[in-house]
């Protein structure tokens, strides 16, 4: 065989073939290993090694720190086996309860464990960022994990309170154990999450259907007011969440505020896939959602220009529409809106975590077996990042203290997730977050590479402080990456989701708002916070001034339902059918 024999490719069916088989390892790793690419913590490990190795007096520094708690556990055990109460400074050890021998010595013991375990697993100065954060990460799991406040024998609240009720709070806890895992594997949703009931008690804002296609159905809300602005307003949420976030309960939708301040809405309700949907892609989403939605507004109300918001990954897919829409020299939009949503994924905060090659890979071969990735997938990793909060906390109450939270609205919300499919999710994640091809101008759609300097519309942009989902700096970003010469961004107190759905009005809520009125003029966001005064209050009016400010002057008679003529006839009363698939 001749060199150039033996240097040929494999044929197609071979590389098929590896592929399916690497997807499959893949797999199968991912059922032992929680979902985690183990080569990544494996080198994360290495990384810190190779510092310690490297610093020998950061190795005698550790050992002496070891030796120093280790001295001070046994000095405090000694003293408070003598009966003195020496202070506990954990703030998770802040009851008197904790001031008792022995769980004085073990809340001691632990707090010393965990400074020296920080100690330890901090970044040398030439290791890796992201070896230095997953380090961090896992001792965050393992710390959490050893806690003597989250087991029964160590936790002397939860003995106290066991002896008072004479056990009757472990049969309690016992009993919600078994109706969760009921629950579970019967693919049921938890416990009193039926009260809140979708198109009953929340997604109540009257409304049509009057679109409806293989990845959407399309909103029209009916007015409230005998007059209405003369723009409309077209709102794409993210597409791993229900759209009815933004129509909760009467007293905190943010439809029903709208349209009861005299604006017209239209909402994108997206479709929970299916494996029979593994093959849509993102230019499915930007092409057969926010661009059919417009096309379908545009319809109903002709020669208007459109708000449009985003919100999430739906601001991501407005921003793509958006930047699309401008290089096609189409002038339909008035307005960008985009709430907690990022453009530039340089900086994704604590969900860098889990985006890596190999993170990916395992991924991809996990929802390509499916189809879809299920919601439980995205849950679990939510929950990772703040495991004491969303899961430790929560199970020691449940399960041992056997107490149930009343759920909420947004409780309810929350735990009716969606899927994602195969095709999409591995471009979104690969193409956005990995390669960050949208800040770069990389990104294509429809075949053509987008410029989001192109984009020079009015723009309200939002990040919300506690963000952990799309980081407010992170948000920030957008300023750099278009061109607006009338730019606004808000900053809230809050979460991903709570710092938006406040309603018109909150007690404990504030923001801070500035608006630039060139292309190019910023401040570095943290200068931006510091020199930009507080507003006590939901920024929900802030907004509504914004957009009235953004529309003309003389209102305008409440348009038809739908339109019939144009093939938009009304299909249903909202929330319509997608909604409703779990």
């Amino acid at each position: 065989m001749n060199d150039a024999q033996s240097k040929s490719p494999p044929p197609p069916e071979s590389s098929s073939a590896e592929r399916e088989l690497q997807r499959e390892f893949r797999v199968r790793l991912a059922a032992m290993t929680g979902g985690l690419a183990p080569e990544d913590y494996g080198q994360a490990w290495w990384d810190w090694f190779l510092g310690l190795a490297r610093a020998p007096d950061r190795s005698a520094a550790l050992a002496a720190s070891a030796f120093e708690k280790a001295l001070d556990n046994w000095q405090f055990a000694v003293r408070a086996g003598h009966g003195e109460n020496p202070p506990t400074d954990n703030p998770q050890f802040s009851s008197d309860a904790w001031n008792v021998w022995p769980f004085n010595v073990y809340a001691r013991t632990y707090s010393n464990w965990e400074a020296w375990w920080r100690e330890a697993l901090a970044a040398s100065p030439d290791m890796p960022a992201r070896s230095a954060q997953l380090m961090e990460f896992a001792g965050r799991q393992a710390a959490n994990a050893a806690s003597p406040a989250n087991y029964l024998a160590t936790n002397p609240e939860l003995l106290e309170a066991t002896r008072a009720e004479a056990g009757q709070n472990l049969v309690r806890g016992f009993s919600n154990f078994v109706d969760d895992l009921a629950r579970l594997v019967q693919d049921r949703p938890p416990a009193g999450t039926e009260q809140y009931a979708v198109g009953e008690q929340v997604a109540v804002t009257p409304g049509k259907v009057i679109l409806r296609n293989r990845l959407i159905e399309l909103i029209q809300y009916a007015p409230q007011t005998g007059e209405v602005q003369a723009e409309p307003i077209l709102i794409t949420p993210a597409w791993i969440m229900k759209y009815y976030i933004l129509d909760l309960s009467p007293h905190n939708s943010l439809i029903r505020y709208l349209v009861e301040r005299g604006h017209t809405v239209f909402l994108v309700s997206w479709k929970n896939p299916t494996e029979a949907d593994r093959e849509l892609g993102m230019d499915d989403y930007v092409r057969n959602g926010f661009l059919a939605a417009l096309d379908a507004v545009s319809a109903v109300m002709p020669g208007r220009p459109v708000h449009a918001l985003g919100y999430c990954i739906g601001g991501t897919l407005l921003t793509i529409a958006a930047a699309a829409l401008a290089q096609a020299g189409d002038k339909r939009l008035a307005s960008m809106t985009l709430l907690a949503a990022q453009a530039d994924f340089s900086e994704p905060g604590e969900l860098s975590l889990f985006i890596s090659p190999q993170q990916l890979d395992m991924l991809e071969a996990v929802m390509h077996r499916a189809g879809v990735l299920d919601s439980k997938q995205m849950g679990a990793a939510f929950t990772m990042l703040r495991s004491q909060d969303l899961l430790w906390a929560p199970s020691v109450k449940k399960y041992v203290r056997g107490e149930v939270d009343r759920p909420n609205d947004l409780m309810s919300w929350n735990a009716d997730g969606t899927r994602m499919p195969w095709r999409m999710h591995t471009e979104y994640l690969t193409r956005l977050y990995l390669n960050n091809e949208l800040a770069k101008g990389e990104f294509t759609f429809a075949g053509e590479k987008l410029d989001l300097a192109r984009i020079t519309l009015p723009m309200f942009v939002l990040g919300t402080e506690t963000d952990h989902v799309a980081p407010w700096h992170s948000v920030y970003k957008m300023r750099s990456l278009t061109r607006s010469t009338d730019y606004t961004f808000l900053l809230t107190s809050g979460g991903h989701n709570a710092g938006i759905v406040t309603g018109p009005q909150h007690p404990r809520r504030r923001y801070r708002v500035r608006t630039w009125q060139d292309a190019t003029a910023t401040l570095p966001p943290d200068e931006w916070e510091r020199t930009t005064s507080i507003v006590q209050g939901a920024w929900w009016p802030e907004w509504d001034r914004w957009l009235t400010g953004h529309s003309s002057a003389k209102l305008v008679s409440p348009p038809q339902m739908g339109n019939a003529a144009a093939g938009y006839a009304p299909l249903g009363d909202a929330p319509g059918e997608y909604v409703r698939v779990r």
